[in-house]
């Protein structure tokens, strides 16, 4: 049977998670809706380029 680790092992893990959510709140945060929308509209320049120089296939 295995067995169990006594200690401070759960303080040091929800440590890291501190650290790691406090590092996260500085970070820039998009809604997935704005990178879709981006991406389409990107999608759309570009086949419209193509098609304004003629490499439309």
């Amino acid at each position: 049977m295995a067995k169990q680790k006594s200690g401070g092992s759960g303080l040091m893990s929800s440590a890291g998670l501190m650290r790691y959510y406090d590092a996260d709140k500085r970070a820039i945060h998009l809604q997935p809706k704005t990178v879709m929308v981006f991406g389409a509209l990107c999608g759309i320049v570009i086949l419209a380029l193509s098609a304004g120089f003629g490499l439309w296939p």
